[in-house]
């Protein structure tokens, strides 16, 4: 059985991950298997512990960080957010491609980690399009929107860091796009095999 990939998907807020995601995540020839985060923010109604994300208070985060546990993490809004490394690995022996939903410096950590990494990039048809969207929202307040959009534009920056870059302006055509190129990768490790 061959190694599964590491597929990481990243991109500014508003720009539709989630939307492009739910369009070919569930693709069986794809053998997708979608990385459950560790967390030390509180869990919310309805979430469930190992699905949604694994709960952990900060200290069992910290030292998981220290052990050299975790593929890469972050701290967000006072809380941090990480991959555990071991689940990632025991799916990708498994032949499982393993997919993770990340930001920027996450690409980062995990491509210092695993250099194989397939790193996908969504971006926005326009800067004035991913406005227009994060605004569509109507959910936030206008210091949080400046502050996405200060932060799309540093995360546009990064670019370069990743392997293929795919234009959001129809959520199927990229999520076709990006099926192509998992296809085309899970061919050439079988061929590699």
């Amino acid at each position: 059985m061959n190694k599964g990939l590491l597929v990481v998907l990243s991109g500014p807020s508003g720009v539709g991950k989630g939307t492009v995601l739910k369009e070919f995540i569930k693709d069986p020839d794809l053998k997708l298997a979608y990385s459950v985060s560790m967390t030390t923010r509180q869990q919310r109604p309805g979430e469930v512990d190992g699905k949604n994300y694994f709960f952990v208070t900060r200290e069992e985060f910290e030292e998981s960080v220290k052990k050299g546990e975790l593929l890469e993490y972050a701290e967000f809004v006072g809380n941090y957010y990480g991959t555990p490394l071991k689940t990632v690995e025991m799916l990708r022996e498994m032949g499982k491609n393993v997919l993770l939903e990340i930001e920027v410096q996450g690409c980062i950590q995990v491509r210092q980690k695993c250099p194989d990494a397939l790193t996908i990039f969504i971006v926005p048809p326009s800067m004035k399009e991913l406005e227009k969207r994060i605004r569509g929202r109507n959910t936030e307040p206008e210091e949080i929107v400046q502050q996405r959009l200060a932060k799309a534009n540093r995360e546009m920056e990064m670019i370069g860091q990743y392997k293929y870059v795919v234009c959001n302006e129809d959520p199927k055509l990229a999520a076709d796009i990006i099926r192509v190129i998992i296809k085309r990768h899970m061919e050439t490790t079988e061929s590699n095999a």
